[in-house]
């Protein structure tokens, strides 16, 4: 895939002459861009993100966007006299996002040519294309889902969740466990695949093959009896994740082999990295079936080799990156005490 049409995640927005028109400074009335403004709605019901990268009073700026009844559109607005190459990076770091997933809109060449240089793989463009964004390849995904128009109510519930942990006196592991959190794992039907696909194409860091399947290749491995495709959702008390992570695995006679597993890097800090991944194992043993896993070093998912050696695989071969490991016999990690679990194998008497 063309690097221009990687699918973007988050348009970060300047706001003098790019978002509204004029100077906020100079004028106090200023109006948005009602082209721009349509362009960000759209995209945000596609499920891509927004915020703010502007030189200017944080404030003032902050209490206009208020005014205009737009400021829940942008998460983590960043606002000051500083670096907007150093903004974007801040606005990746708090969205847990790679900088490539980024587009970036300023009216002034210099401010694109300062980000361009400065956060390489950004996207950059002049305001006065910015109504024609929703029209590019990497702002259409090929499905807009449920979970796409409800992404950036979640990424807010997500900031509530972080806000309620640092103001919690006891330690990460109480805090979860006041969560009230429900993991579920089922297998994948027609209404899941969409979000599936788009699981896929979007997740990069806790992807063990990086291999993205379009919808019609996930159907045909849906209604495979060699095959088992686990989607895995989580909840709690401030509302869904939406679905969060996905399974396939290939089964044969005297060994299975988990060909993809994945986790939306929004569940990295909720302690459910093993969770999925020890349901497959589960369901292995209760086959009477040895477990394989396939997994393809990238520069991003070096998380999910950790994960894979934590929980006692082996590597029983290997072809450049190309791994495979074998699951440990007889051991299946426990289900985190902070949540219940919701699955299609039973869990042994005693665990988790």
């Amino acid at each position: 895939m063309p690097a221009t049409d990687k699918p973007v995640k988050c348009v970060v927005w300047d706001l003098d002459n790019t978002l509204w028109d004029g100077v906020l400074l100079e004028d106090a009335a200023v109006t948005p861009r009602a082209d721009v403004l349509a362009a960000i709605r759209e995209l945000d019901r596609r499920g891509v993100l927004h915020s703010v990268a502007s030189r200017n009073d944080r404030a003032t700026a902050l209490a206009k966007l208020t005014e205009l009844g737009i400021a829940e559109l942008f998460l983590f607005p960043q606002v000051h006299w500083g670096s907007k190459a150093e903004s974007v990076r801040a606005i990746a770091a708090a969205l847990n996002l790679g900088l490539d997933a980024f587009a970036f809109v300023d009216d002034q060449p210099f401010e694109r040519e300062e980000v361009a240089a400065g956060v390489p793989g950004v996207r950059c463009y002049d305001a006065l294309d910015a109504a024609g964004l929703p029209d590019l390849p990497a702002f259409t995904p090929a499905f807009v889902t449920d979970e796409s128009r409800q992404r950036r109510e979640m990424y807010r519930a997500g900031i509530e969740r972080d806000q309620a942990a640092e103001d919690f006196a006891g330690t990460s592991e109480e805090f979860l466990a006041t969560l009230d959190m429900v993991f579920t794992i089922s297998e994948a039907t027609t209404d899941d695949l969409k979000r599936a696909e788009e699981l896929t194409v979007r997740t990069h860091q806790l992807n063990t093959t990086g291999r993205t399947f379009s919808y019609a290749e996930l159907d045909r491995l849906r209604r495979s009896a060699d095959h088992l495709l686990l989607v895995a959702g989580l909840t709690d008390k401030y509302g869904s994740y939406g679905t969060i992570g996905l399974a396939l695995v290939e089964r044969g006679a005297e060994v299975w082999t988990l060909k993809l597993l994945l986790m939306s890097c929004r569940v990295m800090s909720r302690g459910v990295g093993t969770v999925l991944m020890g349901e497959v194992q589960r369901l292995a043993a209760a086959a009477g079936v040895r477990l394989h896993a396939d997994f393809v070093e990238t520069d991003r998912n070096r998380m999910m080799y950790v994960t894979y050696r934590m929980g006692g695989f082996r590597e029983v071969s290997r072809d450049g990156a190309e791994v495979v490991f074998e699951a440990p016999a007889g051991e299946v990690p426990p289900v985190p005490a902070h949540l219940v679990l919701r699955g299609l194998a039973p869990v042994p008497a005693g665990v988790g």
